[in-house]
């Protein structure tokens, strides 16, 4: 049997989980996640005020040449936009501050003062200037890049493939950030073993729903857990460009499975966007992936495994 390594933590503001096969290379393989991470913190996270993406959002109208952490994470933002028709934009930043997501959400204060929100687009991915190989970006005034969503699938596919190169020959790595998880290597015998729920950093239980992969990525996206109160306003972190409003639709949580931790995370975040026309969407996609309802009703697509009895 393949002998598996579990160390937890924290990063990027939320949980974090390294699991390796190779237990003699777990200090180089940690090492190796946090540093990547520490690079992915300080180019595109919104919580840093000296990160490079604030120093972006900073100065709309400016043409920035940026460097190629910050590129990548931006070129995957546009992407998902393009590929979900707009349900996962780049372009909420502002709107994220203005519901209350302005810091980590460890930091996001439960209730606080009643305030009035309206539903209004926001100005839309379409309206970024960016060049992906000269690595040059300009925002429209008014515009604040919040890469959050693929960022954070992106950050884990970057962390696995800093973990593995640091493994060595013939191993496997799993890395978990808050529930996006990406896999390199040569997974352990029956596959890496995930467990199915809202809260990534839920325990372990014997009667949850897991699922087995051998490679590849699986990300889960829910309103459950990152929510909070303004008066008599319940909001939570997954927004709807068309609206600038949390997303209102039939699913709380949605998990796909993808050959990236930024197309899982693509898949996740706007089926929960898109609401009933997620199923459609998913089809397309050609992912495995699970619905939840409001209700708890599940919906399993695209050959994601029925609970075996």
């Amino acid at each position: 049997m393949t002998a598996v390594v579990v160390v937890d933590g924290r990063a990027l503001g939320g949980s974090s989980r390294l699991a390796v096969t190779r237990p003699d290379r777990l200090e180089a393989a940690l090492a190796a996640m946090r540093a990547r991470l520490a690079e992915v913190d300080q180019a595109y996270s919104r919580f840093r005020p000296d990160s490079e993406l604030s120093a972006v959002n900073d100065r709309p109208g400016e043409l920035h040449r940026v460097s190629p952490q910050l590129a990548a994470a931006v070129a995957a933002g546009l992407r998902a936009a393009r590929l979900s028709g707009g349900a996962v934009d780049p372009t909420l930043g502002r709107v994220m501050r203005v519901v209350g997501y302005d810091r980590t959400f460890g930091q996001v204060a439960a209730h606080g003062p009643a305030i009035s929100l309206r539903p209004r687009s926001v100005a839309g991915w379409e309206a970024i200037q960016f060049d992906p190989v000269a690595h040059t970006l300009r925002l429209p005034e008014g515009v604040e890049l919040d890469l959050g969503a693929t960022g954070k699938g992106l950050a884990a596919d970057l962390a696995a493939a800093a973990a593995l190169a640091a493994s060595g020959t013939g191993a496997g790595v799993l890395v978990s950030l808050g529930g996006d998880i990406a896999t390199a290597g040569i997974a352990p015998d029956g596959g890496w073993v995930i467990q199915v729920s809202e809260d990534s950093g839920a325990p372990i239980s014997a009667g949850a729903e897991a699922v087995s992969i051998r490679s590849g990525a699986l990300a889960t996206s829910s309103i459950t857990v990152r929510h909070w109160e303004r008066g008599e306003v319940q909001l939570h972190h997954i927004l709807d460009p068309a609206t600038g409003l949390p997303a209102a639709g039939p699913w709380r949580t949605a998990s796909a499975i993808a050959a990236t931790c930024v197309d899982a995370n693509l898949a996740s975040t706007g089926a929960i966007v898109k609401g009933e026309g997620a199923v459609e969407w998913l089809g397309q996609l050609n992912l495995p992936a699970r619905l939840v309802e409001r209700q708890g009703r599940i919906t399993r697509l695209g050959g994601w495994p029925e609970v075996m009895a």
